[in-house]
Formats: C-alpha cells, structure tokens, sequence
C-alpha cells in the first residue's frame, strides 16, 4: 500500500474518533476544533503529497517530510504548553475551593459549638475479685474540660472572587 493511502485512511480514522468521542460528550468542543482541523489536514495531504512539497518551498524548507516533522514538533509543543495552563488553573482552583471549605466549616463549628467531646471512661470496680487482688493502680481520671468563656465566632469569610470563564 502506498503511503499516501496509508495517510488518508489515518487522517479519516483520526476524524472518525474525534467525533465519536465528541458523540459521547469525552472531548470538549474547545479542543475537537484543534484535532479536527488536524485531520482535516492530514486527509488532503495525504491524498495529494506534491502540494505539500509545494508549500516546503514556498516557505524555504526543501522536504515536505521535514515540514511535517516540524509541524507536529510545534503542535505537541502548543498542546503541552496549553495543558499545563490548564492543570496550573484547576489546581488554584482547587486550593481556592480548599479554603472555602475550611473557612465554612470554622463558621459551622462556631455556630453551632465544637463536637461534645468523648465521655470519659468508666470507673469503679467491675466484676470480678474485690479490691487488693493485684489487678495494679486504676486509670487516672480524665481531665475536665477547663470553664472559662465561650470562644468568640469566627469573622464570615470574605467573598472570593472568581476569573471569568472565557469558553
């Protein structure tokens, strides 16, 4: 099989998953325009490698192969540069989200009192043999909670705000 069949029939199959995954709601639209304007260009160029020669040329490169290569370099460059601007804005997301939570649950507590604690454990003797029978010393009591004032309520956490979305 020739190579530029082998190119179209990859360039449709790349087309063909792109819009499944798109059919299935895996892959946002924002990024399917980017592959599907890559399939779309490996199709063509495939079917017609001596356009591709043509424009090597015109921009100075002397192989259509040395264009692509250069191409899909830049391409992989741009999309691990936009991924990690992506994952650098979900992860201040998710610290901003982190400290909202905290900062309700600090108000929760102050409103409604800090969890009772833990009753301390029984003493006295159990069943068993009377006092004196080598069992050794009993536990030491549990400190009490020391009385003192109420703690005062947390200040209502300050409104954060959000970046705008652009879509």
């Amino acid at each position: 099989m020739q190579l530029s069949v082998i190119t179209s029939l990859t360039g449709l199959v790349l087309l063909a998953c792109i819009l499944e995954l798109l059919r299935r709601h895996q892959l946002k639209e924002k990024y399917a325009a980017l592959w599907l304007a890559v399939g779309s260009a490996v199709v063509p160029l495939g079917m017609f490698p001596q356009g591709l020669d043509s424009v090597a040329g015109s921009v100075g490169i002397k192989s259509g192969v040395s264009l692509v290569l250069f191409a899909g370099i830049v391409l992989l460059l741009l999309v691990c540069l936009h991924l990690s601007w992506e994952s650098s804005r979900l992860e201040e997301e998710t610290r901003t989200l982190a400290e909202q939570i905290a900062l309700l649950r600090t108000e929760l507590d102050a409103v409604s009192g800090p969890a009772a604690p833990a009753p301390p454990p029984a003493e006295g003797p159990g069943p068993g043999p009377g006092p004196g029978a080598g069992a050794g010393p009993a536990p030491a009591p549990a400190p009490a909670p020391a009385p003192g004032p109420a703690p005062a309520p947390a200040p209502a956490p300050a409104p954060v705000s959000r970046p705008e979305r652009s879509g």
